[in-house]
C-alpha cells in the first residue's frame, strides 16, 4: 500500500502561485504514475495531470495546460503540484493520487489517494 499526505494547502490572493506537496510513504513510490485531481465546491472531481514513473514525462489535459506544473522527486518520495497566476475558481480541494499510468489515465487507474487540502483563492 502507499500512503499520501498532501500539504501546502491555504488562501492565497488572485494572481498569485501555489505550490502543494504530496508525500507518499510505504510501497515503493517509483513503481506508481502520480496525478492531481482537484474537486471544487459543489462541482465534481477534476484531472489536473500526471507524472511518469521517472518523472521526465507529464501529460496534462487540454482544459489543464498553461498553468499547473507537475513534478516529482522519486529520492524524496514527492509529487508536486505549482498553480500560477491563480483564480477564484481555483477553490478547490485538491488530491494527489498514485496508480497505474500517467498518459490520458482514467480515475479507477489511481489506487490510492491522499485526504486532500484546501486551496481558496480570494479576488
Amino acid at each position: 500500500q502507499l500512503q499520501l499526505v498532501e500539504s501546502g494547502g491555504g488562501l492565497v490572493q488572485a494572481g498569485g502561485s501555489l505550490r502543494l506537496s504530496c508525500a507518499a510513504s510505504g510501497d515503493t513510490f517509483s513503481n506508481y504514475a502520480m496525478g492531481w485531481f482537484r474537486r471544487p465546491p459543489g462541482k465534481e472531481r477534476e484531472f489536473i495531470g500526471a507524472v511518469s514513473f521517472n518523472g521526465l514525462m507529464t501529460y496534462y489535459p487540454d482544459s489543464m495546460k498553461g498553468r499547473f506544473i507537475i513534478s516529482r522527486d522519486n529520492a524524496k518520495t514527492t509529487v508536486s503540484l505549482q498553480v500560477n497566476s491563480l483564480k477564484p475558481e481555483d477553490t478547490a480541494v485538491y488530491y494527489c493520487a498514485a496508480g497505474s499510468a500517467w498518459y490520458e489515465p482514467k480515475s479507477y487507474e489511481f489506487r490510492y489517494w491522499g485526504q486532500g487540502t484546501q486551496v481558496t483563492v480570494s479576488s
